[in-house]
């Protein structure tokens, strides 16, 4: 299993590359951050010092989305990363929630996903892509030049499309109900559409907090310490409801049901520990969407995962213990499960 460590380009930036520099000490083969133009720095500038700084990590942004840069910006941005550094860039890409949102847009259409993956994993290859009527290439892209373009999703729409398009696949949560439900509806679409659903790599994503022990205390220490994460998804699984209405077959209420209590989100406490605004969410929810506890539990949880089809964990690493989190999977959690 692959290792990644996610964070917010919160300034300095220097600290953010010394956290990535500290994750490949410690076995993590890429390093993710936020993409949100008005809550975080600019990443792409902050992956260049990343990549000259470290040897074999793998950058990406979970998740760009096609709103927020022209198609063939981003792809030229990621092609010259990779130009510069040699294939050590994943297009992770989704909606838009906070970029958006934040920006007075709404989130983006899927059939805009889908456009602007096929563009910008073209582009990205040096291959023609069509930008509405205009076919460009880029001249300077390198034979073997790669791009993969990693999909975020929840819904059954995107699922489907993952499964149909994508070179991966982001799930932003660690319950194993909820990946194996949703890793199954993204191979059957693999099948489907005539491809080797092994082709699609699959990556889980959710906030890690090791604990010296399974005390109470310790363990109500690392909840709340993540429960802004069932916020952040809160946010989707909000729209999912909208959408489909509650109780929909269409999407499984092991993952709808906890947003009930929600009173809406201030995207000013964003993907922080203590946002007043995920005081909704259950303990339950933390113990079923992140991985917290002794580091045993961790590599037992992790281990599950990898039978799901689980190809990377991502670590979330927004809380009070960012390098004891990343030190203690690189002495004990990361040799375990790849032992």
């Amino acid at each position: 299993m692959d290792f990644g460590l996610v964070l917010q380009t919160d300034p300095p930036a220097s600290r953010v590359i010394s956290l990535m520099k500290r994750a490949e000490r410690n076995g993590f083969r890429y390093g993710w951050t936020f993409d949100s133009a008005v809550l975080w720095q600019e990443p792409f500038v902050i992956y260049s010092q990343i990549l000259a700084n470290t040897s074999k990590l793998t950058v990406g942004p979970m998740v760009t989305n096609p709103g927020t840069r022209t198609w063939e910006v981003t792809a030229s941005t990621f092609a010259t990363l990779n130009d510069m550094f040699g294939n050590r860039t994943v297009c992770g890409i989704g909606r838009g929630d906070s970029a958006m949102r934040v920006a007075g847009r709404k989130p983006n259409t899927l059939a805009r996903i889908s456009e602007a993956m096929k563009v910008i994993r073209a582009l990205g290859r040096g291959e023609e892509a069509d930008l509405g009527g205009t076919v460009i290439s880029f001249p300077w892209v390198k034979p073997g030049a790669e791009l993969p373009v990693w999909m975020a999703a929840y819904g059954p729409k995107a699922l489907k499309m993952t499964g149909e398009e994508a070179d991966g696949f982001i799930l932003q949560l660690s319950d194993l109900y909820l990946t194996e439900y949703m890793v199954k509806a993204v191979k059957d679409a693999a099948v489907a559409a005539g491809r080797d659903p092994s082709e699609v790599t699959v990556c889980v994503a959710a906030p890690a907090y090791v604990t010296e022990d399974d005390s109470p205390e310790a363990l109500a220490h690392a909840r709340d310490q993540c429960r802004w994460f069932g916020g952040m998804v809160g946010n989707h699984v909000a729209d999912l409801v909208a959408k489909y209405g509650e109780h929909s077959a269409a999407v499984p209420d092991e993952l709808t049901d906890y947003i009930k209590a929600r009173q809406g989100y201030d995207y000013a406490h964003h993907g922080r520990s203590g946002n007043p605004d995920t005081e909704f969410v259950p303990d339950e929810i933390v113990d079923r969407f992140c991985v917290i506890g002794p580091a045993q539990k961790h590599i037992e949880k992790l281990n599950a995962l990898r039978e799901l089809g689980v190809d990377q964990f991502a670590v979330y690493d927004m809380h009070d213990a960012q390098e004891a989190t990343i030190d203690a999977y690189g002495t004990k959690v990361i040799p375990a499960v790849n032992g």
